[in-house]
């Protein structure tokens, strides 16, 4: 495909998937290009759509017996790790973001991330050779995990945390250890008539009345979606203290409404209040270049497949995780956690700390896709991944690695072309939206 047929698909499969966001918010996606032509790996994120356009046009022959339709995470590059506080009380360090889940090919995920592997090291000039390594090493580290759950009846005994991890990866965890609850509180909310309100800044905004009413009728039904087994026997934890508008999220969330909303917390004391995140789910990039009806239909709202989706994929999930609807829309609702902690890549520069921390990533991705079968707490995939993942692979494992090797660094070539393209059209006005 010549460099102007490339252009004209990239600007199409764009304003396919972001068209109405465009017109409701036209300065966030302004701003979501504008990060996204900072660099590759940027342009990389915030193209998830453009990746599926790609990956669903190729032939498989790697996924079958199942392993064509599992649970993916959907959007599986290296910054979509951090730290998290499990509902057992114990911090973590996983995949997060599960906003694009979906049901796929378990080698879209693999490619996914091996591409994105592949773009963050070449950003920090390793030669190809040791790019090859490192998505070697994460392949066989993947199904060195697949390995242990088909010889386990335990797909969920894997976790990196403070006791089992090292490197720049115990050092997220560290660090979000000393992350405090109130510190949070404070960046956020100003003490008034001894409670708590949300600060009023660029980023929040006051609701009218009609539109309070509907997020806290939304609000209430939410709860509703919170697990038995998750929720807080407790009278006061619950209760709404103060809700605000909310914009100024990432690359992949440009445009989307959300909320903040303050609740009571554990007790009354000041310090332990709680903020729910409550934003509008997306149309996951993979359901549009596959037949989505059977999934689709499963689900009342994307808020409900996110959540759905999250449970399936996280063993340990946010107690508050939930869904709800505002005007007909899902919306997704979650903690904004104090002791979120992304890994940062901007100080894995040799190889061998990268190495490290790929082990431990692909044996994550191993858990998430392993986790979500049978043994979850839903029915669109009722099979043992782990199995099926196997039988796909047996006897072809080294073809495989080698494989996904090829494939990753060839599309991370191919991201940097259109990563020109994509920068080239921006500045002409051609994606839909001008540049200034």
């Amino acid at each position: 495909m010549g460099s102007r047929d490339r252009t004209d698909a990239i600007i199409e499969v764009l304003r396919d998937a972001f068209a109405p966001l465009m017109r409701a918010d036209p300065a966030a996606f302004r701003a979501k290009y504008r990060k996204m032509a900072r660099d590759p790996h940027a342009f990389y994120r915030g193209s998830a759509c453009l990746f599926f356009h790609d990956v669903t046009a190729e032939e498989d022959e790697w996924a079958a017996h199942g392993a064509e339709r599992i649970w993916i995470h959907g959007d599986l590059h290296v910054e979509n790790f951090g730290t998290y506080l499990n509902s057992d009380g114990r911090l973590v360090f996983d995949i997060n973001d599960f906003d694009e889940a979906y049901v796929g090919r378990f080698t879209w995920d693999l490619q996914r991330f091996a591409a994105s592997l592949a773009l963050v090291a070449w950003q920090k000039a390793l030669p190809e050779d040791a790019i090859r390594k490192l998505i070697g090493r994460y392949a066989r580290s993947y199904l060195a995990q697949v390995n242990h759950y088909v010889a386990s009846d335990d797909d969920d005994d894997f976790e990196i945390t403070l006791d089992t991890a090292d490197g720049p990866v115990l050092d997220a965890l560290v660090l979000a250890r000393t992350k405090r609850r109130a510190d949070l509180l404070d960046s956020m909310t100003l003490m008034r008539d001894g409670r708590r309100r949300f600060l009023e800044d660029g980023s929040t905004r006051r609701l009218s009345r009609d539109e309070r009413g509907e997020v806290v009728a939304a609000f209430r039904a939410y709860l509703d979606t919170i697990p038995e087994s998750k929720r807080f026997d407790r009278a006061l934890f619950y209760e709404l203290r103060d809700v605000v508008g909310k914009t100024g999220f990432g690359i992949g969330s440009a445009g989307l409404p959300a909320y903040n909303l303050l609740v009571e917390g554990y007790s009354q004391a000041l310090d332990n209040d709680v903020v729910l995140s409550m934003k509008q789910a997306n149309v996951p990039a993979l359901s549009r270049f596959v037949e989505s009806e059977e999934v689709d239909a499963y689900f009342e709202h994307e808020g409900h497949r996110t959540v759905v989706s999250q449970r399936a994929l996280q063993v340990h999930t946010d107690p508050l995780l939930g869904h709800t609807q505002v005007g007909g829309v899902g919306y997704v609702v979650s903690e904004v956690s104090p002791y979120e902690v992304d890994l940062d890549w901007d100080d894995v520069n040799e190889p061998e700390d990268m190495r490290a921390i790929v082990d431990l990533l692909g044996r994550a991705t191993a858990k998430i896709h392993c986790a979500s079968d049978e043994d979850s707490q839903q029915d669109l995939v009722d099979f043992q991944v782990e199995e099926a993942v196997a039988r796909s692979l047996d006897g072809r494992r080294n073809e495989f690695v080698a494989w996904l090797c090829d494939w990753g660094i060839e599309y991370a070539v191919r991201v940097r072309q259109d990563h020109a393209f994509f920068v080239d059209a921006f500045r002409e006005g051609r994606v839909g939206i001008a540049a200034t």
